[in-house]
């Protein structure tokens, strides 16, 4: 199991009291396959993500990262996780104006001290699987919504996660490239065998993911159509 979280508990400060965000929440998901957290602002979904990425430390419970538990971790061997386990794709993509396609990607290899050949390598090798290798000259200023979303995928994939974490990837799209991009994401999961997360408003796209959850104040149930 690449993500595992077990009876996990996150509270926030409400004046005199605390804000239960997630309430004994247990979650798996296998190696390869696409989980989709849907359910109403407010709900947990956010929270819910952040504690999948270590961002945030739950009050109680475990997260299980490719074996590794990241209780008692310290905040270097955290940041170490992320950059080789976890990758990230944020809501908007914000990639960096000066940069090309190809050097969006390079940097996160950069980053990790990796050499400049092996990582212009990969970083050709996302663009390809995400249909934009004829864009990797390309600033963000010249491509489209849905490209640069695209750049923010290959992005989250360049230092070969095991846990991929997707937040809202469709908000800024339209229909029809809301639909592509879930379907890309759907198959890079597979194709690179990553355990996946995605949290959506949009319920339309879910037909090709492997298992759908719903939170609803804070816990994990069933998807209202399943019931």
């Amino acid at each position: 199991m690449s993500l595992s979280l077990t009876d996990i508990t996150l509270t926030y400060p409400d004046g005199a009291a605390r804000l239960t965000a997630l309430d004994q929440v247990t979650l798996q998901v296998p190696k390869g396959s696409l989980t989709a957290v849907v359910g109403p602002s407010g709900s947990g979904k956010s929270s819910l993500l952040a504690v999948a990425a270590t961002l945030i430390t739950p009050d109680t419970g475990t997260v299980t990262i490719d074996g590794t538990p990241t209780t008692g971790l310290n905040r270097g061997d955290l940041t170490d996780l992320r950059r080789h386990k976890i990758g990230i794709v944020f809501q908007q993509p914000n990639l960096l104006s000066s940069l090309t396609a190809a050097e969006q990607l390079q940097v996160m290899a950069q980053i990790d001290g990796r050499n400049p050949r092996t990582a212009h390598g990969r970083a050709m090798e996302l663009l390809d699987a995400v249909g934009l290798a004829d864009q990797a000259g390309r600033r963000p200023h010249q491509l489209s919504g849905g490209q640069r979303q695209r750049i923010n995928i290959a992005r989250a994939l360049m230092n070969d996660p095991t846990v991929l974490l997707v937040d809202e990837p469709t908000s800024s799209l339209d229909h029809e490239r809301g639909a592509v991009v879930i379907d890309l994401i759907t198959r890079l999961t597979h194709q690179q065998a990553t355990a996946t997360v995605l949290v959506t408003h949009d319920r339309t796209h879910l037909a090709a993911v492997d298992d759908v959850v719903e939170v609803h104040d804070g816990r994990l149930r069933l998807p209202s159509a399943a019931r």
